[in-house]
């Protein structure tokens, strides 16, 4: 499903209207599409907002002689008797009008008051005053603005998730940020049902689905200069023992920053990448977790090859950021649909370029291997430990296959660590222990890599100050890049003798490859990171 733009709010509005114009027409009630009255004056002092509210019915015209209501599919049948009853002196009319019609008429009895509501903040874990001030403020919240209040505040903080887990005594509030939970609020699962009820009109899911549900929902945010911007969301739910638990994924990166000159890669490892996709064919992998960056980076490299001359064509599941300048194609895996089929498709379209969202099955493996030695481009994501080990696999996955192998160029794994806060980071030196699993790492560096000084080995830690509680600001990428030599090939073609992932990883580090553990300790050694951050991820 595409995310909720306008043109699917329409729709969406379309079928609700039909649904109940049939419903109308069963019940032998005259229907009425509140749309056509949006600027016509309605009837006031008949009944009270709570009385409007308490029974989904709104009054629509006070004719001189009677009332005319409009009720929904909700509306206790009691009601209309006691209207009836009530005014014996007019005639009452009665026509069904949509829920979303009814929240609309609504807004024009009771139209919502400006409310400003406190900023979020974020504090060092285990503060539990903080939490507590920003429950409180989630509580204050209006049932209406709630979702778009969480969002806001999540987007402000530079949040890539939302995480709503539901426990007996509460639902527990936690962002993502800089890929690092941090607790924010606990709230009532009162309060919680009052947000899902949001998320399941905006994101088109249900609140009582016993399977897992995946939505896509955007809402309109204003930055601080005045601009608005567009933030797309992807929603996974799931039911637990307390309720249903949710994730919203925040795609907030602004399309125009997708350029590998921002991912801060040094010429080191720029080089192989440019190297690679200056050619008309051939396979890139990127290999890493989900979280660790591989869209991000596999973006930047189409945008770095989107230009007039080139046909580039996506596939996704979903899509998660729109590009200009390529056609990129939504894949529905829920729905049966693959990316093997979706890639023999648009091989016939006569693309330069093509992004296969992730290989995930033999069909799409060997599909695609088949597209990269017939004159096409093709960058793909595929789960796996370490660029080696996604050899391997893809070994499993299709047999030795040396011509299909022999497609794959360049084998990206990477990962994202917190980058520490420059105006507050701490210089240390470590205790011989750490020194000597340093110098262990990094004694078999390749003669082509200035080694940095390990007989005075300097690290660093977080600092802390009022703005920044963590020390840390941003994220980087630590990563190891196998670059698919002659000599490695020679390895794959050896009939007798499938290799292992170490026996890979140990040719191409003879080849001058640097591991994704050996990147993260350099980073380290040069202040951009810990060696406790590079230990948690890696």
């Amino acid at each position: 499903m595409a995310f909720n733009d306008a043109t699917d709010q329409v729709k969406f509005r379309e079928q609700e209207e039909q649904s109940t114009k049939q419903r109308a027409d069963l019940l032998k009630i005259k229907y009425l599409d509140s749309r056509e009255i949006t600027g016509i004056p309605l009837a006031n002092g008949i009944l009270t907002n709570e009385e409007m509210y308490e029974s989904k019915m709104v009054p629509l015209y006070d004719k001189e002689n009677g009332y005319t209501f409009g009720i929904t599919i909700g509306t206790p049948q009691q009601m209309l008797r006691t209207l009836r009853d009530k005014f014996q002196d007019k005639n009452i009319e009665f026509l069904m009008i949509s829920n979303a019609g009814f929240r609309e008429l609504m807004l024009r009895f009771d139209p919502p008051e400006e409310v400003h509501y406190q900023d979020i903040t974020v504090s060092q874990e285990g503060s539990s005053d903080n939490v507590r001030e920003v429950s409180e403020t989630l509580d204050g919240v209006r049932s209406d603005d709630i979702l778009d209040y969480v969002i806001m505040q999540a987007d402000k903080l530079g949040a890539s998730d939302i995480h709503f887990e539901t426990a007996r005594s509460g639902v527990r509030v936690r962002f993502r940020l800089d890929g690092a939970l941090h607790m924010i609020a606990v709230i009532s699962h009162m309060k919680y049902r009052q947000l899902q009820q949001s998320i399941a009109v905006k994101a088109n899911i249900s609140t009582a689905a016993p399977d897992a549900q995946t939505g896509h929902l955007s809402q309109m945010i204003e930055n601080e200069d005045g601009t608005v911007k567009t933030l797309n969301m992807r929603i996974e739910t799931v039911p637990t023992l307390y309720g249903q638990d949710a994730v919203l994924r925040l795609f907030n990166m602004d399309p125009e920053l997708l350029r590998l000159d921002n991912l801060g890669l040094s010429e080191r490892e720029r080089v192989p990448i440019d190297n690679v996709i200056a050619h008309p064919n051939g396979m890139v992998l990127m290999v890493g977790p989900t979280g660790s960056g591989k869209t991000t980076t596999l973006y930047s490299i189409l945008q770095q090859l989107n230009d007039p001359t080139r046909k580039i064509i996506t596939l996704e599941d979903p899509v998660e950021y729109g590009l200009d300048g390529m056609s990129q194609i939504p894949v529905y895996s829920r729905e049966g649909d693959s990316f093997g089929n979706k890639l023999r498709a648009v091989m016939r379209l006569d693309p330069d370029v093509i992004m296969v969202g992730e290989i995930r099955d033999v069909d799409t493996a060997r599909t695609a291997l088949q597209a990269s030695i017939t004159g096409h481009l093709v960058l793909s994501t595929f789960h796996a430990g370490s660029a080696a080990e996604a050899f391997t696999r893809m070994i499993d996955m299709i047999g030795q296959n040396p011509i299909l192998i022999s497609a794959i160029k360049l084998i990206i794994s990477q990962r994202l660590v917190r980058k520490l806060d420059d105006s507050t980071k701490q210089q240390y030196e470590p205790d011989e222990a750490v020194k000597k699993h340093i110098q262990d790492t990094l004694k078999d560096l390749p003669e082509s890599i200035e080694k940095p000084d390990l007989t005075n080995i300097k690290l660093y830690r977080p600092g802390e100050s009022e703005e920044n509680p963590f020390g840390y600001k941003g994220r980087i990428t630590v990563l190891e890049q196998l670059l698919i030599t002659p000599e490695i090939q020679a390895m794959l073609r050896d009939p007798f003798n499938i290799p292992t992932s170490p026996q890979i990883e140990l040719e191409a580090r003879k080849q001058g490859m640097i591991t994704m553990y050996q990147d993260g300790v350099l980073k380290a050694l040069k202040g951009v990171t810990t060696l406790e951050e590079i230990n948690r991820v890696i």
